[in-house]
């Protein structure tokens, strides 16, 4: 799965749970998406980073590993400023793809 195809679905689920009082993370843990568990977290990380979930903290423990921690997992404004701004440029690459198909020299 592309890396930002894994992030988009997160923050769709999440979108979507927003009225959901108490979210299950597994449904979009690294086995509903078919990735590793440490690529997983580091989406994690990255948009907790950014600023596009909160709720979450991601860490090492003692042995080194790299564990994810839900205390609350929600999109913020931010996460659901960028579904908006992705989706509106898929339908323009949509669109713009249907236009060379019809007119192959443009």
């Amino acid at each position: 799965m592309d890396n930002f195809e894994a992030i988009y679905k997160i923050l769709k689920t999440l979108e979507a749970a927003m009225d959901i009082p108490n979210f299950d993370i597994g449904q979009i843990d690294n086995d509903k998406l078919k990735i590793s568990r440490y690529r997983w977290a580091r989406y994690i990380e990255m948009m907790v980073d950014v600023g596009y979930i909160t709720g979450v903290r991601v860490y090492h423990d003692i042995c080194g590993e790299l564990q994810v921690e839900n205390e609350d997992i929600r999109i913020t404004l931010k996460g659901l400023e960028y579904l908006q701004e992705n989706t509106f440029m898929q339908k323009l690459y949509r669109t713009a793809k249907g236009i060379k198909e019809v007119m192959p020299g443009i």
